[in-house]
């Protein structure tokens, strides 16, 4: 049998990146749902636009809305493909167990605890067994520890310490409850300070766990940054934590079913109009992989494993992340600078940039 050979001219192939925390872009939320055809209409969409972003797979985001809410969106999660675009790995929810005093753009009105509503009724029995691969939560209430327990041991979630103000040793039960992963680190969680670390001490523990960044110089300082990847790239994971204002002009947005508010963006940044409050990013992976590049001094090699391998060890993904025998054909051409020139899946093209 003859293969094609394409010559790439000395450019860089990479794994497909892999993108753990978005809620939606091109004016679609992942709350956004009038019906089944739609929706899934709308994840086609997503899931062409992340591949010109070098995505070849990724995670969809639900945010504190009400059970019903939640119950009625995570069944059109089931992972899935779409045809020239990336796939849906299942979703991630980000509540309602967190912290008011953490609750960033949430609706803190909405949350639970996690001592009198069971992960059962907020969510649904099938959706933690087929949908659901990853939960943030604050681990400092009555009950958390049993939601950890249950969660990773009985459904095979991997639950992430977010929206918490927890201290440092809460931290570490909660690791040792079966977390194994800290969301959007000095985000949302007590700031580090030299006697009381907290959540954000984790990240350099004997037993760390994976945690992820947001780089996008509006969340984190770039020499914040830096302080955080250089404490343990094997476990540092970037994120874009995009909204759905992502790819879109700088203006004012209407809220949705998180935000009751309007939200206002210019360029990356989306803040709750009229406060200061971060609502999210509207920055893409590939700036994310540029961005920790340039400002921490590391190898674009080095960059990349941040939205590959670590998050596929992270997530328990054994066919992406990696360019190895027997791994899915999934991977990304970059130029010098980390440019995503083309994107790849299943060794077919899917994507080039004009």
């Amino acid at each position: 049998d003859q293969a094609d050979t394409v010559d790439l001219d000395g450019r860089t192939i990479a794994p497909g990146y892999l993108e753990l925390q978005t809620n939606g872009v091109l004016g679609f939320h992942f709350t956004h749902f009038e019906d089944d055809e739609i929706y899934r209409s709308q994840l086609e969409k997503v899931s062409k636009y992340l591949v010109s972003k070098g995505v070849t797979g990724f995670w969809a985001t639900i945010p504190t809305v009400s059970p019903d809410k939640v119950k009625k969106l995570l069944p059109s999660l089931t992972p899935k493909e779409f045809a020239q675009g990336a796939s849906l790995r299942g979703a991630h929810v980000e509540g309602p167990f967190l912290a008011p005093s953490k609750r960033g753009a949430h609706n803190a009105d909405l949350f639970l605890r996690p001592d009198t509503h069971s992960p059962e009724y907020v969510y649904g029995e099938h959706n933690l067994k087929s949908n659901i691969k990853l939960a943030t939560l604050a681990p400092e209430f009555s009950g958390s520890f049993r939601l950890i327990s249950s969660l990773t041991k009985d459904y095979g979630i991997v639950v992430s310490l977010g929206h918490s103000a927890a201290d440092y040793d809460i931290g570490v039960s909660g690791i040792n409850a079966g977390a194994s992963a800290l969301t959007h680190v000095f985000n949302a969680m007590n700031p580090f300070h030299h006697r009381k670390p907290g959540l954000a001490g984790l990240i350099s523990s004997p037993s760390a766990p994976y945690y992820s960044v947001i780089p996008d110089g509006i969340h984190l300082h770039p020499a914040t940054l830096t302080t955080a990847y250089r404490a343990n790239p094997e476990k540092c994971i970037l994120i874009t934590d995009s909204i759905e204002m992502a790819g879109l002009p700088d203006g004012v947005y209407p809220g949705h079913a998180q935000i009751a508010h309007s939200q206002r963006k210019r360029g990356n940044e989306v803040t709750i109009d009229g406060t200061d409050t971060l609502i999210g990013s509207c920055i893409g992976l590939d700036e994310c992989v540029r961005n920790l590049n340039k400002w921490s001094g590391c190898t674009l090699a080095e960059a990349v494993r941040c939205v590959t391998e670590n998050i596929a060890d992270m997530m328990g993904e054994q066919e992406r992340g990696k360019l190895e025998v027997g791994r899915r054909a999934d991977f990304v051409v970059l130029d010098d600078d980390g440019e995503v020139l083309q994107t790849w899946i299943k060794g077919i093209k899917v994507y080039e940039r004009v």
